[in-house]
């Protein structure tokens, strides 16, 4: 007999939730997400804050293997999770890397063709020197 109309069934209470920690903002800091408890009761879960993954400063490529932390997380962590073993290894991409060493590799041997070239043209004019 006593059926609910179709007006109360649309009328439900709603749960109030309060921020329990810092403020009562909705700011990037302060977030949220609602949750239900195994009691049934809904309930603010705190987030953190998504962080920004680590890039490459030569090319701003995402750098592979170093966690996306806050700096303060990554001065906790140790030294092989903070870096990749190898040169230049929590700053630079393994692309930029190559290109430095083969760059540096052939400005060396520019220097070593230019001198091998003016010792040549220093033995050429000698011998056009002895010839007159």
């Amino acid at each position: 007999l006593n059926s609910p109309s179709p007006a109360q069934e649309l009328i439900k209470m709603v749960q109030r939730l309060t921020y329990k920690r810092r403020h009562c903002y909705n700011t990037k800091s302060n977030g949220v997400k609602i949750i239900k408890t195994p009691g049934g009761k809904l309930t603010f879960q705190y987030t953190e804050k998504k962080r920004k993954i680590p890039r490459c400063g030569d090319c701003g490529m995402k750098l592979i293997g170093i966690p996306a932390v806050a700096p303060k997380v990554m001065r906790t962590l140790k030294k092989r999770q903070r870096k990749v073993s190898r040169a230049y290894g929590g700053s630079r991409c393994a692309e930029c890397v190559r290109t430095r060493i083969v760059r540096a590799f052939l400005v060396e041997e520019k220097k070593i063709v230019k001198a091998v070239q003016r010792v040549q043209r220093q033995a050429a004019k000698k011998d056009t020197k002895g010839k007159k």
